[in-house]
């Protein structure tokens, strides 16, 4: 009997800090440098054989979210968009699929923190919105953003079925489980957290979250500081992370790089077959989780 080979993806992570920390810089000096400063690294992942890349939280921008000035508005754009069509030109020309974290302007004053998810023949396939949005000191996120009104989608691209959480997400095992349910392989998680109250839970929810659902997670944070609002260091430490549990690659805390990470995808089978989550749960006794309560 023939075997199946073994279904390997090679991932990449992009963190990166913001090349202006100019409080006087306009929107659009910022989001362009921003861009700019990613090219040379999604042209690096393309040729070192990335078959599926994610870039970090807004990736065309700074983390605009400590301050509520309503001219970072002028970041946002439609899905598909320019940003988002030129990035579509690099997955085509590279065979590479791609998870692209933009502010998404829906319509005027409707704003969401979307990640697009294109194939690896630079077909769009569709959008993740993040749905939990934090407020508080220093990440006052309803100002800025609608929460996501588009569940949790998996996408089905060349190498991999995948799932998008973003940031804040990360705390709510509630959608990482349906992610999971909806047949993602790999979920990627782009971020913008600082030192601080968070830091211990980086490597603690999503491994949790890879090991509770059986699937590879990458995870991805921006480093640097960001003035004018100095909330603090992005630490980076971007990972990829298994079914076990166990780290299978990771960045620094300070330097601007791309995180490779190698993934066997029948490891999933591997892992499920061993540890029944899936077969033992009991979704009838879950009601109260998704009634009113607090």
């Amino acid at each position: 009997m023939d075997l199946k080979p073994p279904r390997t993806v090679l991932g990449g992570l992009i963190q990166l800090s913001n090349p202006i920390n100019d409080a006087n810089a306009s929107v659009e000096t910022v989001r362009d440098a921003m861009l700019e400063k990613h090219l040379p690294y999604i042209d690096e992942a393309g040729k070192r054989g990335v078959q599926i890349l994610c870039l970090q939280e807004i990736f065309n921008g700074p983390y605009f979210c400590p301050s509520q000035e309503s001219r970072w508005c002028d970041i946002a754009e439609p899905i598909p968009g320019p940003t988002i069509q030129l990035m579509q030109t690099y997955a085509k020309r590279y065979r590479m699929a791609m998870i692209v974290p933009i502010y998404e302007r829906e319509m005027p004053g409707v704003y969401y923190n979307t990640a697009a998810v294109i194939d690896a023949d630079g077909e769009y396939l569709g959008k993740y919105r993040k749905n939990h949005i934090p407020h508080t000191s220093g990440f006052w996120e309803k100002y800025f953003f609608k929460p996501g009104n588009l569940g949790y989608p998996t996408f089905q691209t060349r190498y991999a079925r995948i799932g998008v959480y973003i940031c804040y997400d990360r705390h709510f095992p509630e959608g990482a489980r349906l992610l999971g349910l909806n047949g993602a392989e790999i979920v990627f998680n782009p971020s913008a957290t600082v030192k601080g109250l968070s830091q211990y839970l980086w490597k603690l929810e999503q491994p949790a979250h890879a090991v509770a659902n059986g699937y590879f997670m990458g995870c991805i944070n921006r480093v640097g500081t960001e003035a004018p609002w100095n909330i603090g260091q992005f630490y980076g430490t971007s990972y990829f992370v298994d079914p076990r549990g166990s780290i299978v690659s990771q960045g620094s805390e300070d330097k601007d790089e791309l995180v490779l990470g190698e993934m066997n995808l029948e490891m999933i089978e591997e892992v499920r077959r061993t540890w029944q989550f899936f077969r033992d749960r009991r979704p009838e006794t879950y009601e109260a989780m998704v009634s009113q309560l607090p």
